[in-house]
C-alpha cells in the first residue's frame, strides 16, 4: 500500500526522500486501513525507512502485535533537485520535461536523483528476498514510485494489468493486492481506496 497523506501530498509537491511526516488526514487514512484490515492475518509488515511509511505501517500493525520491519530498498524515488517542487515549478526550471508529463518516470532522471531503473533494481532485490521467506501474507507500506516499480518489475507476469502500470495514479493510503506463486503473479486489487470512506 501507499502511505497516508502528508502536507506535501496535499499541495502536490514531489517528496522523494524528503522525510515528511503524516498529516492529521494521513493518520486518519492509516487508521481507516487499520480498521479495514483488523481481521486479516499478516505474517509480517514491512515499511520504507521514511517516517510517513513507518507511521502508517505502525498504525496498521499495532492490533496484529507485529513489529514493523524497515527496509530502505522500498524508499521513494530520489527526486534530487525536484524535491519540494510542484510539477509546474519543475517544468518552469527544466522545460525539456514538459512533453513527457508528470508521470513519465521511465523517461526522466531528476538532477541529483535516481533513474527509474535504479528504483526497479532495489525493488527487484526486495521482492526476491521476500519470496525466499516463509511468509504467506505480507503488508508492505511504501510509496507511489516504488509501487510503479513493483508493477514494472513483475511486468508481463501480472495478469490483467492495465498498460504498463505507469498510467496508474496511486492514491494515498490505497491498497493494491498481488498474489505471487512460483507459477504466476495475479493482480487482485489495484489502488483500492474503498476503505477510506470512514476517513473522509
Amino acid at each position: 500500500m501507499r502511505h497516508g497523506q502528508t502536507e506535501w501530498n496535499a499541495t502536490r509537491r514531489y517528496q522523494g526522500r524528503s522525510d515528511i511526516p503524516l498529516s492529521e488526514a494521513g493518520r486518519a487514512q492509516a487508521q481507516a486501513v487499520c480498521d479495514a484490515l483488523r481481521d486479516h492475518r499478516f505474517d509480517a509488515v514491512y515499511a520504507s525507512d521514511l517516517q510517513r511509511a513507518i507511521e502508517t505501517a505502525r498504525i496498521i500493525a499495532k492490533p496484529h502485535g507485529l513489529e514493523v520491519q524497515i527496509d530502505p530498498r522500498i524508499r521513494e524515488f530520489d527526486f534530487g533537485e525536484w524535491e519540494g517542487l510542484t510539477w509546474p515549478e519543475i517544468i518552469e526550471r527544466w522545460p525539456q520535461f514538459a512533453e513527457h508529463g508528470a508521470t513519465a518516470a521511465k523517461l526522466y532522471q531528476p538532477e541529483g536523483g535516481e533513474r527509474f531503473e535504479d528504483v526497479c533494481a532495489r525493488v527487484q532485490s526486495f521482492l526476491d528476498d521476500l519470496r525466499r521467506t516463509s511468509h504467506e501474507d505480507v503488508l508492505v507500506v511504501t510509496h507511489a514510485g516504488v509501487l510503479h516499480a513493483v508493477l514494472d518489475v513483475l511486468g508481463s507476469a501480472i495478469q490483467d494489468l492495465p498498460g504498463d502500470g505507469l498510467s496508474v495514479s496511486f492514491s494515498q493510503a490505497s491498497v493494491t493486492r498481488i498474489a505471487m506463486t512460483p507459477e504466476q503473479v495475479r493482480l487482485i486489487t489495484l489502488n483500492d481506496v474503498s476503505h477510506l470512506n470512514s476517513a473522509s
